[in-house]
């Protein structure tokens, strides 16, 4: 942080540090309640990779396979704004 001291932010520990971020990734992968969250994140890392031509057949499979309710890997914490198709 702007004190000099070390950074214990959740985004920082787990986002924006390599180790971090591979740690925290396979405990959800590896906890069972959590393995669809690990897997989405996975997937909108692959996401945000895409050519811009692939990305809404891309958008697609997420939409169906994280956001649909009743799906095997259906994120229901998720929020209706966070999940909502985006506009255009």
């Amino acid at each position: 942080g702007p004190d000099g001291g070390q950074d214990t932010s959740f985004r920082w520990q787990c986002v924006e540090q390599p180790v971090g971020k591979l740690l925290f990734r396979r405990f959800l992968e590896g906890t069972p309640e959590f393995a669809a969250a690990g897997a989405l994140w996975a997937e909108l890392e692959a996401f945000e990779r895409c050519e811009e031509a692939e990305r809404a057949e891309a958008a697609k499979k997420l939409q169906g396979r994280f956001f649909t309710a009743g799906g095997a890997e259906h994120c229901g914490f998720l929020s209706s704004a966070a999940t909502a198709a985006p506009a255009g």
